[in-house]
């Protein structure tokens, strides 16, 4: 999956969420949530390995699991960026929460992805 991809995905998570989740999440629009998927890829390139690295005996121990707390502790450093009127979370919870969907989503759509690219290799 491509950046734009991934970016345009992670937006309409954000959008999707929002209006799932009114009393969760709050975001103030569509641009927001474009900038918001823009500042998460960056903490994700830039924080997100180091956090990996600190985090590694918890994510042996729990087998990975672990991983979800710490796209969730992104979530809320994203939250923390773009400001809290924009773009915030309830609790940690709802930010867990929406680290397990996007998860669940960015698989899917990759697993779509994938399989298009293996159609376009046999043809």
């Amino acid at each position: 999956m491509g950046f734009f991809t991934r970016l345009i995905t992670t937006s309409l998570v954000f959008l999707g969420y929002a209006q799932f989740f009114p009393n969760m999440f709050h975001l103030s629009g569509l641009g927001v949530a474009v900038l918001a998927a823009l500042v998460l890829s960056i903490l994700n390139a830039l924080v997100k390995p180091i956090l990996t690295i600190f985090s590694l005996p918890l994510l042996l121990i729990t087998f990975g699991l672990f991983s979800f707390v710490i796209n969730a502790i992104i979530l809320q450093l994203t939250s923390f960026i773009i400001g809290d009127s924009s773009f915030g979370f309830s609790n940690f919870g709802s930010s867990l929460l929406l680290a397990v969907v996007l998860t669940i989503v960015y698989s899917v759509v990759n697993d779509y992805f994938e399989r298009r690219k293996n159609l376009e290799n046999i043809r």
